[in-house]
C-alpha cells in the first residue's frame, strides 16, 4: 500500500514538473563520488563544454554551480533542465585531511571552512530541487551515515530520486550492494569518467523528471 502511495506521489510530482519551464535537477552525494565528473559528462554530451573542475582532493566543489537550459533527446522524447552541481555532503570536515593531501595548514583551514559552508548551502538548496540524482562511488560501502542522511532528507521532502552508482569501471565496484542498500529507488551503474552506460542513465532521467 505504501509503495502504491509513493508511486502516486512521484507521478503527481513528475506531471507537475513537466509543466515547468525550468526544472532544477540537483546532483548530490558524498565528496569524490563523481558528481562534477558526471556534470561534465552531461555538459560535454549536450553542450560540448565542461561544467566544473575535477580533483582527487575532497571538496574541490565548494560552491553551488548551475548550468542552465540543458536539452537532452532520446528518440521522440526531449527533456530540458537546469543542472545544479552541489558540494559533497559530509558529516565531518577536518582541515587535517586536506593537509594529508599536500595543502598547507593555512590553505587547509580555509578549504575546510569553505567546504563546511558548501555543505550547509547544498542542504538549503534541497528545497529548490525538482528532482535529485544521488551520485555514489560504487567501490565504497553504501551503508554510511552520509548516504543515509542524504536519502533521509530527500525522503522527507518527497523529492524524486535516481541513484547513480558511479565508477563501475573499477574492480572494487559493487553495484549489487548499492541496490541492496536502497531497494526503494531506481539505480543505474555508470562510469562518468569513461561515459559507460550513459544511454541508460539518460533513459532513467526521462523517467525521473
Amino acid at each position: 500500500m505504501l509503495d502504491a502511495i509513493n508511486k502516486f506521489i512521484q507521478k503527481v510530482l513528475r506531471d507537475l514538473f513537466r509543466k515547468k519551464k525550468h526544472v532544477k535537477l540537483g546532483l548530490y552525494g558524498p565528496p569524490n563520488g563523481g558528481k562534477t565528473t558526471l556534470a561534465n559528462r552531461i555538459c560535454q554530451d549536450w553542450l560540448g563544454e565542461d561544467m566544473g573542475i575535477v580533483s582527487s582532493i575532497p571538496h574541490e566543489t565548494r560552491e553551488i554551480n548551475i548550468k542552465e537550459q540543458i536539452n537532452i533527446k532520446s528518440g521522440k522524447k526531449e527533456l530540458s533542465f537546469n543542472l545544479v552541481d552541489t558540494p559533497g555532503i559530509a558529516t565531518k570536515i577536518d582541515y587535517e585531511d586536506f593537509v594529508k593531501h599536500g595543502l598547507s595548514v593555512k590553505k587547509a583551514k580555509a578549504r575546510a571552512k569553505e567546504a563546511t559552508k558548501g555543505v550547509i548551502d547544498a542542504i538549503k538548496w534541497l528545497d529548490d530541487m525538482d528532482a535529485v540524482v544521488v551520485v555514489l562511488d560504487s567501490t565504497y560501502d553504501p551503508y554510511s551515515q552520509v548516504n543515509i542522511t542524504i536519502i533521509g532528507n530527500l525522503q522527507a521532502r518527497n523529492i524524486p530520486v535516481l541513484i547513480v552508482a558511479n565508477k563501475v569501471d573499477l574492480k572494487k565496484s559493487d553495484l549489487k550492494k548499492i541496490e541492496a542498500a536502497f531497494p526503494q529507488y531506481r539505480i543505474v551503474g555508470i562510469s562518468a569518467k569513461y561515459g559507460k552506460n550513459m544511454d541508460k542513465f539518460y533513459e532513467e532521467l526521462f523517467g525521473l523528471v
